[in-house]
């Protein structure tokens, strides 16, 4: 490595005053280990997050009521898979624990289980959810020209959500095991799948019907069918550490397995709900400003994706590498893991940044050419360049605590910072101070720098290094 980069991915310099349990790896072998795990989820994320942005830009021809309309959807949508979200995050770090541990068949039986359990919530919280779709839309905001769109949309993806979250709990276990390259086929593959139907579906084309909002839901169904099967089949093998069918195969439910998933999933549930309430009452906050003020939001929460798309694949990278390390009484590589996936954020961010700051304004360009969408857009680019930097560094913090167990504490942060401090700042600033959308995005800056002086305070603490899963 150079001066800059030896400097910058130092084990020494991040340990400090915590203990070495044991000979360091050099550097460059510490950095190659975490870089081979997190650039599959990292590139996976930001793929992810860049078909979706292309979605946007597709459904973006049909006008800015479907632009939001579809932004409308994403809070209840979310709020439909905070349960599996949670157990996913329980899976990955108690599945990468029993790697570093050595044990096939525990990480297996939380394969099992957690899938057996993805398939009963599925159809309860399913049904729910069409029962309740349309107060629940009216609650995140929709109007004349948003509801019947925003309605659609959304019975079409929770209706067959079931392929979607069990395509997520498999992977959670692979990443888990370090097995990223895995996830990031899947999930590359459905999203490719997605862009072509789209194509075909949204304004029809060599023959198909020209759906509109509908056909771009059905595509991603398609496109998350696709990435179904794909999981399925990457836990059939019987040479890889997670096979379905390894060890003992006992038909129902485990309660000792349950129990320390749930010991873990419980507090990121409370996570979650806490995260969905928070961006749900910002949501609305937002919403009453109008048609093309939500437009331009929703345009700018779909770029800031991207750069959240860095810090969630790099939290994947981190997650595993000190869920292993833990599981392999090394504390000390966990803190150094966890520092090193900092460091590549912040690599990217600057990079996000530079980006921002020179063209993002002609990427807004791309979803609308509206003057007042437009006006809205160049200020909204200012706030992303400086969020980019706070946002990958908490991601990342909290992935190396949920790592090690820590789920309480990150939960306690999205209590504070994005359920109260987020939507209250957001509403503060929006209309009493009546500063419109820009208040709305001081709010969000609030939000994400209170939550990084918060993980990191955490992280240099080690707390989370002493916990048992």
């Amino acid at each position: 490595m150079n001066r800059g980069f030896a400097l910058l991915f130092n084990a020494q310099r991040i340990l400090k005053a915590t203990p070495a349990c044991g000979p360091l790896p050099e550097n460059g072998a510490l950095l190659r280990r975490a870089f081979r795990v997190a650039w599959p989820s990292t590139l996976e994320s930001f793929l992810v997050a860049l078909v979706s942005l292309v979605d946007t830009i597709m459904v973006s021809s049909l006008g800015a009521s479907a632009i939001a309309a579809i932004g409308l959807t994403n809070q209840p949508k979310f709020i439909c898979l905070a349960v599996f979200l949670s157990m996913n995050v329980a899976v990955s770090a108690i599945v990468a624990r029993r790697k570093g541990e050595g044990d096939r068949e525990g990480a297996n039986r939380v394969l099992r289980q957690a899938i057996l359990l993805t398939v009963l919530l599925s159809v309860v919280i399913t049904a729910a959810a069409l029962l309740l779709a349309e107060p629940a839309l009216r609650l995140a905001g929709t109007n004349e020209d948003t509801h019947g769109l925003a309605t659609g949309y959304f019975r079409i993806i929770v209706g067959c959500q079931i392929f979607s979250v069990m395509n997520m709990v498999i992977n959670a276990a692979q990443r888990g095991v370090g097995n990223t390259k895995i996830a990031m086929r899947t999930n590359i593959t459905s999203n490719l799948v997605n862009i072509v139907c789209n194509y075909l579906l949204i304004g029809g084309h060599f023959g198909f019907p020209a759906l509109g909002v509908n056909g771009a839901a059905i595509a991603t169904v398609i496109g998350t069918v696709v990435a179904c099967g794909m999981a399925l089949r990457s836990v059939t093998h019987p040479d890889s550490f997670l096979y379905l069918f390894h060890g003992s195969q006992k038909r129902g439910f485990d309660a000792d397995t349950l129990r320390g998933i749930a010991n873990i999933g419980s507090s990121t549930l409370a996570e979650q709900l806490f995260l969905r309430f928070g961006f749900l009452m910002y949501t609305m906050v937002v919403a009453r400003l109008g048609t093309n003020a939500f437009a331009a939001h929703q345009i700018g929460m779909n770029i800031i994706t991207i750069s959240f798309a860095f810090g969630d694949g790099l939290s994947v990278a981190a997650v595993s590498l000190a869920g292993q390390s833990l599981g392999e009484k090394r504390p000390d590589l966990a803190k150094v893991y966890g520092g090193f996936c900092q460091r590549l954020g912040f690599l990217c961010s600057a990079a996000l940044a530079l980006f921002y700051v020179t063209l993002g304004r002609e990427v807004f360009r791309l979803f609308s050419d509206d003057p007042e969408i437009l006006a809205y857009g160049a200020v909204i680019m200012d706030f992303v360049a400086m969020i980019v930097f706070l946002q990958v560094s908490q991601v990342i913090y909290s992935g190396c605590l949920r790592g090690g167990g820590d789920t309480k504490f990150v939960a306690l942060v999205s209590l504070v910072s994005v359920a109260c401090i987020r939507p209250l700042s957001g509403w503060l600033f929006v209309y009493p101070l009546n500063m419109g959308l820009i208040g709305a995005w001081l709010g969000l800056l609030l939000d994400q720098g209170l939550r990084l002086l918060l993980t990191r305070w955490r992280f240099r603490s080690d707390k989370w290094l002493a916990i048992k899963i």
